[in-house]
Parts: C-alpha cells; structure tokens; sequence
C-alpha cells in the first residue's frame, strides 16, 4: 500500500493519498484521484469567505465612517474583480495552483516565489486573526483582557496549535468546519449587527459618523489618510487561495467561476453595513482595531436589553474566525508541499504526511515562527498597533504573489494560445493592468503608517515593515531555490 500511494499520479499532494484499504487496484490508477468528491461549489464558496471574510476586519475601516464604503468598493473594482476572474481562469485550464500558474507563465523560481508569498503571509495573518478572536473572546470573561498583550499572546499560541490539531484530521473535517463556522461566525453575526444597527437607527438616534454625501470620500490630510486601503486589500486577498481544491469539485471548469463569484457577493455583502454600524455605534476615536466589532455589539445589546446574548455572539464570532483560519492552514501549506516534491525545495522530512494525508510538518514548523511573533503581543504596548502592522506585513507579501499571478495570466494566453480553458476572463489586459496597478499602489502605501497612529516614526515602521517582508516574504525562497538537492525530488510521503 505505500509503494502504490507513492507512485500515484496526483496534480496535487490532495487528502486522496490517505491509505486505503483492500489491494491495489489493478487498472486505471489515474483515474482515482477523481474518487473523493469532498467538495460542492456552494461548500467552495463559503470555504472562501471564511479564507477572506471575517468582521474583525470591519473595525479598522469603521474608523472613517460612510467613506469606508468607498475604500470597500474601490478595491472591489481594481483588485477584487481582476484577481476573482483571473483564478478563475487559471484554475479552470490549469491545476495545481498558484505555482503551476506562475512557474508556466513566467519560471520555475517565480512560482517558488509566488507560492512562498502564498504560504508565509499567514505567518503575519494568523497572529493577527488570532489577536482578533482574543479580544472578542475577552468579551465573555472580562472586556478589559482584550488590551493585555499577555493574555492576547496565549489564545494565539493555544488557538493556532488547536487549529494544527483539527487540521490534521482530514480535508473533510476542514470543509465542514469552513463552511459552517462561515454560517455561525460570519453571516449570521453581520445580519444580526446589521438589523440593530438600523433599528438603533429607527429609534431617532444619530450615528456618530455623518451620513451625508460630502462624507463619502476620506478626508484627506496626505497619503496617511487613506493607508486604511491597505486593509481592504487584505480584507479581499484570498479568493484563490483554494484553487489547489479544483480537481475536489464535480465540475471544476463550470463549478469553480461559480463558487468564485458567489464569494464575491458574500464578502461584499459581509463588510460594507456591519463596518457602517460600527461606525453609527461607536465613536471613531474609541474604536479598537482588534475589538471594535465587540463594542459595537455590547453597545447594542445593552441598549435593547440583550446584554446576556454578548457572550454568545462573542463565541460566534470565533467560531467564525478560527474556520477562516483552518481554511487557510488546509491550502498555501498544501500547495507548498506539491513543489517540495515535485522539484525539491524541501528536504524529506517536511516533504511527510500524515495518514490523512496532511502536511502537518510543513504546519508545525510554520507554528514555531507564530509563537515567536505571537510572543511579541506581550511586549508591543499597544495590541491594536501590533494588528495593524502584522496585518500589513501580510497584505505585502501577499501582493508580491498577486503581481506575479496577474504577468503570469497574460503570458500564458500569449504563449498558449490554443490551450483549452473551462473560462477565459473578458478583457484580460484591463483586468491585469487594473489589479497589477492596483497591488503595486497598495504595496507602496503599506509602508506609510495610518494617521490614526500619528505618533509612530515613519521611518522606523517603514524598516519595520521592510524587513518583516524580507525576513519571512524574500529571503526564504531564495535560500530554498540555492540549497535545494536533486535527492529531494519526488521523496515518498509515508
């Protein structure tokens, strides 16, 4: 049984390669990998609302009022749109993922790249996400824990090795917990601030943020103003992420421009009103980064008599964040296993897998790095200035990859003119002009701090930032591609 697993004939390192039982099957091994269908589009689609939606992003942007609106829908239009119809073009004529797209269209070392970005920008994004379910967490024992950078730094440390610990159970128990911690801890919290922040607002209450039309576009005090973009740009990075899913789909040419597009109505749907009922409830200067959802619901709650129910929302919202965060573990470590083998980027021992066929070495090790950053939230004296530079420092690795992603789409259809694609995007040069602009903008603004955090030297954060990217987005990828051995190539995953 493990000389068959190892000499399968798989696009990608998926969950198929668990053992199974019985002898091997004599004909037609390559057509087995089609066996385990775990995925349906609508399941594909809230998988990737949870990878890219979850309201502890809504806060950041709450803290400018009726002009979040126009920082949510701006990127929408030149990054959300491009980079939605490009994976889906992609996935549908080309499995494997980011690095099979980027190593066909532009080489082997830009895939490498492409597919590290991928992978370590969660290294940045779970401590923040984590932080985020700490502090609403906070709310059900004590509001005040939210701000101690101790107690922030062991629910990161407690929440991410759990999350390992789901994760290597299998992609089954992954997709279910995706899909329905969306439903508990996305959706149905963003109705429900939605509904009592407009009848907060039937009742005659004024909203702390003007609602007039003037109000629409940030103020603006120089590039500072408006570095909360960058937050929206993360908010939406991630509609590809489980590309490396496709081949799990009945009919991925057909099923996986739906589950995209679906995504795309959800995540807007998501953000836009629960970010302007924080911003009705909450006054600007006291909105917290990682908690401003939390306030906005204890307000509320308070305010109709639902005090007990703040509790139950504040799981809810874990809930929902923790299945973004095991969507995510499932996929860039997935597709970081496929190059490991397939050319040798990783020695043998990360290059094992669990019985059900999870890269928990490659997860584990990525853990190291986050409780060592995680430690950093006791000692960083504002935890919502540690989110905030964490969550940049992913948004700018992450932009790296989708740069790389949007030249690969347009060589490619240069350059294989006849390959047949499930769906080819409209207007590809448009589409790739406007999300490589776009990203390039936004990496180059993510080195400016906001102007809500006034006091930080600019320099001093644009170093930090730097070699944040440096440290874990440049430098390992090129070690990789120097030190990799011949030997590595196709190591057995027993």
């Amino acid at each position: 049984m493990f000389v068959q697993r190892r000499r399968r004939p798989r696009a990608t390192p998926t969950r198929a390669s668990a053992p199974v039982d019985g002898p091997p099957r004599p004909v037609q091994p390559a057509a087995r990998p089609r066996a385990p269908r775990l995925i349906s589009w609508t399941s594909l689609a809230l998988l990737t609302v949870a990878s890219v939606g979850n309201l502890g992003s809504a806060a950041p942007l709450a803290v400018v009022g009726l002009a979040s609106v126009f920082l949510y829908v701006l990127p929408a239009l030149i990054f959300l749109v491009p980079v939605s119809l490009v994976a889906a073009e992609l996935a549908s004529g080309w499995p494997g993922g980011v690095y099979n797209w980027v190593s066909q269209g532009i080489s082997a070392p830009m895939g490498l790249l492409a597919v590290w970005c991928q992978f370590a920008q969660t290294i940045f994004f779970y401590p923040s996400l984590l932080a985020y379910v700490g502090g609403t967490l906070a709310y059900v024992f004590d509001p005040s824990l939210a701000a101690n950078g101790i107690y922030n730094a062991v629910v990161i440390i407690v929440l991410f090795w759990g999350g390992v610990l789901l994760c290597s159970l299998g992609p089954a128990l992954v997709a279910r917990l995706g899909s329905r911690g969306t439903g508990i801890g996305t959706l149905i919290p963003a109705a429900i601030l939605i509904a009592l922040g407009f009848a907060w607002l039937a009742q005659g209450h004024h909203p702390d943020a003007p609602m007039t039309a003037r109000h629409l576009l940030p103020p603006w005090s120089g590039v500072a103003s408006i570095v909360l973009v960058v937050n929206s740009f993360f908010t939406y990075a991630g509609v590809e992420v489980n590309a490396v899913h496709v081949d799990e789909l009945r009919n991925p040419a057909r099923e996986y421009p739906r589950s995209i597009f679906l995504a795309m109505a959800l995540v807007l749907a998501v953000f836009i009103l629960p970010t302007l009922a924080i911003s009705w409830v909450i006054p600007s200067a006291h909105i917290s980064f990682t908690v401003g959802v939390m306030q906005a619901f204890n307000s509320l709650f308070d305010h109709f008599g639902l005090g007990f129910a703040v509790p139950v929302i504040a799981i809810a919202l874990a809930v929902g964040a923790l299945a973004g965060m095991i969507s995510w573990l499932d996929g860039p470590s997935q597709g970081l296993l496929l190059i490991g083998r397939k050319d040798g980027f990783l020695p043998p021992y990360f290059q094992k897998v669990n019985r059900q066929g999870i890269e928990v070495r490659i997860i584990a090790a990525q853990g190291v790095v986050i409780t060592l950053i995680a430690v950093l939230y006791a000692f960083i004296p504002s935890v919502s200035h540690a989110y905030w530079i964490f969550t940049t420092m992913a948004t700018q690795v992450y932009l790296i990859m989708y740069v790389l992603l949007f030249i690969a789409v347009l060589r490619l259809r240069r350059s294989q003119p006849d390959h047949r694609y499930g769906y080819r995007a409209p207007a590809l040069v448009l589409l790739c002009l406007l999300g490589g602009v776009s990203s390039v903008a936004a990496f180059v603004i993510g080195f400016i701090p906001p102007s809500q955090f006034g006091h930080l030297n600019p320099v001093a954060y644009a170093l930090l930032i730097l070699a944040g990217i440096l440290a874990i987005g440049i430098v390992p990828p090129l070690l990789m591609d120097r030190l990799r051995k011949p030997g590595w190539k196709a190591v057995g995953d027993g």
